[in-house]
């Protein structure tokens, strides 16, 4: 509460000291009307205003930031009309602009006023400095030293009453952002001492009269670099949000089948949407729960106000919290004032919904809002493909249990039972038949000693599997070894490409089909090498194992494999089918034997380079 009180006087305070600057600026602007007289060439003023409006329209990027290059215009116009008329002419310019770019409404006359402000400022400064310090020069806008200090304080004023503004707000104002200002100014500052000490220069130089013409020509190359400017930038920022867009959608599909797969847009999220904070929210069975939060999020969460999200059917835009406070609002900092809220919708099912908010009302562009509804529909495919490794996975432990059942049933319990009846009969038959009953309980205990390895076997095979506890790497290598020291077998790995996350179950099958793929080759292949890799491609994942043995018919192994109920070819492939895997063989006799699991990838991965590039050596 505290806290929160302490937000709401920043806020106060910085809406007052915009509403005071707003006042005394076009209070200025009202004044300077009084004193306007018509120009003596209404072509040359009509030119500069339209110079104005594009050098404000569009601002130079700068640095990570952006910057106008209005002030050697705003200057020459200052010099021919009078300050009035660039008092007048550059809070109406500055206005409109600002009101085409839809600015909220305390910024549309705060912007005017601050810029209007600090030049008259910048005039009357000069004008004491003069009157003080340089004494010797008298005040003349066209002189050297005229210029040079008007055009430093009033850099100097705009961002002294630019950073007071920023302070005193409840958002904060770092070191970082105060540097992003600085340079972004201190490179405009520059521009506008070139240009105007080429313009001094120049009109020293007695070159004749001066018309709409020479204007024209010397200040288009400032206006083109604005323009050339603007427009680089928009493309610049546009193929980040792009590049933006692949990199989260790489990462998305990368992490998909760990756990950890919502962490996998972090990084990459600030640079598609600019925003202040983010929310995730997932429908898990009917229930609302937030599995990602970023930036300036609250700890007093109501539970109550998510629970209309599943009736939220498009994209929804709260440009002012006052007016508006959202569907969610107890889950943002009361500081932030905009929000977009996007569905997470997939066959007209409601998978989720993701949320941005802004410190400042009316601050989302467009294309952020087209950001975060591409962003939206991304997800919602990858929740749903979540969604869907996560019922496989069930079914497959679900199989895998049945399949244990049935052994257990079958095997373990059928010779307990006949373990029991032997046992039975040699109890009545012990002394009528001692020689009988000592048969029977000596095979009864065969079969116990037989079963219990069948125990101990199903549970092992409960236990964590192998790639589950150090990775299907570590598994493949720690197997390898083994091998080796059974067997001597020279069996070497190869690893290509860069790893992806697998889930749990394509490791297993994975790990399964390379383990039989080795114990067929050891038990008939008379081979004195094997070739393991472990190749991580642009659409899938190959597990390659090969030899240099006598090989074998296919047509014969399939035929064998049929009738008898080991690990063979056909539950090779039916395990390749639970994973969307193609299981390949290819033997010849006397030239060994070539074993391929292709598993495709959920979605495309790292960029367009081929896997050999990633072979070291």
């Amino acid at each position: 509460m505290k806290q929160d009180g302490q937000l709401q006087r920043k806020e106060k305070l910085s809406n007052l000291y915009l509403m005071m600057i707003s006042i005394i600026g076009w209070g200025s602007v009202g004044a300077a009307a009084f004193f306007l007289k018509v120009p003596d060439n209404i072509v040359v003023w009509l030119l500069f205003t339209l110079f104005l409006f594009i050098t404000e329209f569009f601002p130079m990027a700068v640095w990570k930031g952006h910057s106008s290059l209005s002030f050697p215009v705003v200057f020459t116009t200052y010099l021919l009309f009078g300050l009035p008329w660039i008092v007048v002419t550059y809070a109406i310019v500055v206005f409109f602009v600002n009101f085409i770019q839809r600015r909220p409404l305390r910024i549309l006359f705060f912007n005017p006023a601050l810029l209007v402000l600090s030049f008259i400022a910048a005039e009357a400064l000069t004008r004491v400095l003069h009157e003080t310090v340089f004494q010797a020069y008298p005040f003349n806008p066209g002189s050297f030293i005229t210029m040079l200090l008007i055009t430093s304080l009033f850099y100097i004023v705009n961002n002294l009453l630019v950073d007071i503004v920023l302070l005193i707000r409840p958002q904060p104002y770092t070191l970082k952002i105060w540097k992003k200002k600085f340079y972004s100014e201190s490179i405009s500052a520059i521009i506008s001492f070139i240009y105007i000490g080429i313009m001094f220069y120049l009109g020293n130089q007695n070159r004749g009269v001066i018309d709409v013409f020479a204007y024209f020509f010397f200040f288009s190359p400032l206006v083109g670099l604005a323009l050339l400017s603007s427009i680089i930038a928009r493309l610049q920022t546009e193929r980040n949000r792009l590049n933006a867009l692949f990199d989260i959608s790489t990462e998305l599909n990368r992490w998909l089948p760990s756990k950890q797969w919502i962490e996998s847009i972090r990084s990459s999220l600030r640079n598609f949407v600019d925003a202040d904070a983010s929310i995730l929210w997932v429908n898990e069975n009917g229930h609302w729960k937030v599995r990602f939060q970023n930036g300036q999020v609250s700890k007093s969460e109501d539970p109550r106000e998510v629970r209309g999200f599943d009736q939220v059917k498009e994209l929804v835009v709260f440009h002012d919290r006052k007016k508006d406070p959202g569907y969610a609002p107890s889950y943002f900092d009361k500081a932030l004032k905009s929000f977009i809220y996007a569905p997470i919708i997939l066959e007209d099912q409601c998978l989720g919904m993701f949320a941005v908010g802004k410190s400042r009302s009316n601050s989302f562009r467009p294309e952020e809002i087209q950001s975060v509804a591409t962003l939206a529909n991304q997800l919602a495919v990858v929740i749903k493909t979540r969604t869907l490794i996560s019922e496989q996975e069930k079914r497959t432990v679900l199989e895998e249990r049945n399949r244990i059942a049935r052994e257990i049933h079958d095997g373990v319990a059928q010779s307990l039972a006949g373990a029991v009846m032997k046992l039975e009969t040699a109890d009545r038959k012990f002394y009528q038949k001692p020689p009988e009953a000592h048969r029977l309980v000596t095979d009864s205990l065969s079969k116990l000693r037989m079963s219990l390895k069948e125990i101990r076997e199903s549970i092992y095979a409960l236990r964590p599997y192998e790639t589950e506890r150090v990775g299907l790497k570590q598994a493949v290598l720690k197997r390898i070894d083994v091998i080796k020291k059974e067997s001597g077998l020279d069996i070497q790995f190869e690893e290509r490409g860069e790893p992806v996350i697998l889930s749990t179950m394509v490791e297993k099958v994975m790990f399964d089909i390379f383990q039989e793929s080795v114990q067929n080759i050891i038990k008939h292949a008379q081979a004195s090498k094997i070739d393991v890799l472990l190749s991580y491609q642009k659409e899938h994942v190959l597990l390659k194992v090969s030899d240099d043995g006598i090989g074998f018919s296919l047509l014969d192994a399939m035929i064998k494999a049929k009738n008898q109920p080991h690990f063979g070819i056909l539950s090779m492939n039916e395990q390749a089918e639970k994973i969307e895997a193609v299981l390949q063989i290819d033997s010849k006799e006397n030239k060994g034997t070539e074993i391929n699991l292709t598993v495709p990838k959920l979605g495309m991965e790292g960029g367009m380079g081929h896997d050999q590039r990633h072979v070291s050596g």
